[in-house]
């Protein structure tokens, strides 16, 4: 079924990689592999797919040709030799965690990350063994990292800060002792940023943002070299069992295929806002790396393509934020993020509520620090509705029409 597009630039890849005609029908789209299981002909092929020594379907839980066709598609992108998909981003990050770790293992990570990913290396690793460092920079890396250190756990740009890290550099820290590099690539996509170039073992999604796009859909996935990706799936997969189904998969490569044109109106979108919103008397903070005074921006222009669809705002206090995404119009309250629509959070109270007062503080997630998923809208709507919730916000009043929601994304 699949198609080698690696030599193929990026949006021709995004279009045609891991699918071709359906070699039955001639479907020119993947068709929608609805089993739980597969005929495998014979005891000794039976026991030969069972061990992985050959490849083939038997069993969903390991592998189904709809969901296939995803990973060979975003493995191509990430420019991996293989990718193995999941439920959901937390599946595929406590895949990694399960496969790689043991008691006595360290990790380090450089925070902020993903409140649910913290969650999974403060509170889950701890109870089984596991000795997890918050490192603030890559100076504390390298002064933490020892031959006890399994995994080094990245973001960039960072949850919901947007701070840039060096992968490179990172990288390079952790090989040195042995460590194995997980990038978070969930914000920059393969299109803006490819962390296996730069050093790192393990590219990780939560496909359920830009690799869908449209709002529909939960998944994860990893992208790494072959023998990396086989662990995962024999154990991190077939143990865990947080299994991606093929109607998922089906809604995933539909929405992959115009990731690279999404990106760039997110991009567009989102640099036009923060220039627009920097300097304002009700921000106290612009947090993009697209802005040139950002601490980040000349490592982003480097390490990026273009400098993503996620804008932090600080406003100064949750009174200010609250009343700010209540007055928005175009930027729904939700979590998640990286939909053709716009979404608005206050990550202190719902995605990283979790983490606590001293290391939201730490961390720079301030009472009033707001998240903006910038979405494929006409970038100048986008900016008139952020600019007239500042004055909302300034002015003191709540309009009150929008609720929050919220626990993860």
């Amino acid at each position: 079924m699949a198609q080698d597009s690696k030599a193929s630039g990026f949006r021709t890849r995004a279009v045609h990689a891991g699918h071709g005609l359906d070699p039955v029908t001639g479907a020119h789209a993947v068709p929608i592999y609805a089993t739980s299981t597969f005929g495998y002909g014979s005891a000794e092929r039976g026991a030969r797919l069972f061990a992985g020594e050959e490849s083939g379907y038997f069993y969903s839980r390991l592998s189904n040709p709809t969901v296939r066709a995803f990973e060979e598609k975003v493995a191509s992108l990430e420019g991996a030799d293989d990718a193995v998909a999941f439920a959901s981003g937390m599946g595929a990050a406590s895949a990694i965690a399960l496969t790689f770790l043991k008691a006595g293992d360290e990790v380090a990570f450089m925070g902020p990350l993903y409140g649910g990913t913290e969650g999974l290396l403060r509170d889950i690793l701890g109870r089984f063994g596991v000795t997890v460092h918050d490192v603030a920079d890559l100076d504390s890396l390298r002064a933490t990292v020892n031959e006890r250190t399994r995994l080094v756990w990245l973001e960039t740009p960072t949850n919901p800060t947007l701070r840039v890290v060096d992968l490179q550099a990172a990288a390079e820290i952790a090989h040195a002792v042995g460590a194995l590099v997980v990038v978070d690539n969930t914000f920059s996509t393969p299109y803006l940023t490819r962390p296996l170039d730069l050093g790192a073992d393990l590219a990780m999604h939560s496909a359920t943002k830009y690799l869908s796009g449209h709002g529909d859909v939960v998944a994860g996935l990893v992208a790494a070299r072959e023998d990396l990706i086989m662990e995962l799936r024999l154990h991190g997969l077939r143990h865990v069992g947080a299994v991606l189904g093929p109607f998922e998969a089906y809604l995933l490569l539909r929405g992959v295929k115009t990731l690279p044109l999404r990106m760039d109106a997110h991009c567009a979108g989102a640099l036009a806002l923060a220039q627009a919103v920097q300097g304002h008397a009700g921000v106290q903070a612009v947090h993009y790396p697209g802005l040139t005074d950002h601490p980040g921006h000349d490592l982003a222009a480097r390490q990026m393509k273009a400098f993503g669809g996620l804008v932090s705002l600080d406003l100064g206090s949750q009174e200010a934020a609250f009343r700010f995404l209540n007055a928005l119009n175009l930027f729904t309250q939700a979590v998640s993020l990286g939909d053709v629509e716009s979404l608005s959070s206050h990550p202190a109270s719902t995605t990283h509520q979790l983490l606590g007062e001293e290391t939201l503080a730490r961390q720079g997630i301030t009472p009033g620090l707001v998240r903006l998923s910038v979405g494929i809208e006409d970038p100048q709507d986008l900016i008139d509705d952020v600019l007239q919730a500042l004055a909302v916000a300034g002015s003191g009043a709540n309009t009150g029409h929008s609720t929050p929601v919220g626990s993860a994304g």
